[in-house]
C-alpha cells in the first residue's frame, strides 16, 4: 500500500485556546468544507467536546452524484496542541489526519499532516496522480481561504 502525505500550515491571528475551541468541535468542519461536498455530520459520540475514542460519522460527496459515508475516530488528543483523527470506514484505504497548533508571535500556527492511501492498487495510484491529490489540495486551499476570512476578514497568501 502506497501512503501519500499532504502537509499544510497557516498562521491565524488568534489565541491558542481560541484555535482549539474552533477546531476541536466537529460541527465546525462543515464551515470549512466546500459546499459542493454537501458535508453533513450524521452522528458524533459524546457531548460535543473532543476526546480520544470519539466516533464521528459523516455523509459527503467526494465526486458529484457519488455519496459516501465516512466514519472517523479521534485517536489522540493533546489539548490545546494537537489531535489526530483516523478513518474507520470510508473512501480511503488509509487516512490519518494530525492537526497541530503552536503559539507563535501574534497568533497560532496551525498545521495539518494527512497520511492517506488509495484503494485499488495500481489503478488507485493512477487515480491519486490524476484526481485525488488535486481534489485534496483544492479542499485544503478552500479551507485555508475560509479560515482566513473567518479569523482575519481577508484572504491571505497560502504557505505549504
Amino acid at each position: 500500500m502506497k501512503v501519500y502525505t499532504l502537509r499544510r500550515k497557516q498562521f491565524l491571528p488568534i489565541g491558542l485556546q481560541d484555535a482549539w475551541s474552533f477546531f476541536s468541535r466537529a460541527e465546525n468542519l462543515a464551515r470549512i468544507t466546500p459546499d459542493y461536498m454537501k458535508f453533513k455530520i450524521v452522528h458524533a459520540s459524546g457531548d460535543g467536546n473532543m476526546f480520544p475514542g470519539q466516533i464521528i460519522r459523516y455523509r459527503l460527496y467526494l465526486f458529484p452524484l457519488v455519496p459516501w459515508q465516512w466514519t472517523t475516530e479521534i485517536t489522540s488528543v493533546d489539548e490545546p496542541y494537537s489531535f489526530v483523527d483516523e478513518q474507520l470506514s470510508g473512501p480511503y484505504a488509509f487516512w490519518q489526519h494530525r492537526h497541530n497548533f503552536a503559539k507563535v508571535d501574534g497568533g497560532v500556527e496551525m498545521s495539518d499532516e494527512v497520511n492517506y492511501a488509495v484503494p485499488f492498487g495500481f489503478i488507485g495510484r493512477i487515480a491519486n496522480r490524476l484526481l485525488i491529490r488535486r481534489q485534496l489540495n483544492r479542499i485544503f486551499d478552500y479551507r485555508h481561504d475560509v479560515l482566513a476570512k473567518i479569523f482575519t476578514g481577508n484572504v491571505t497568501m497560502r504557505t505549504a
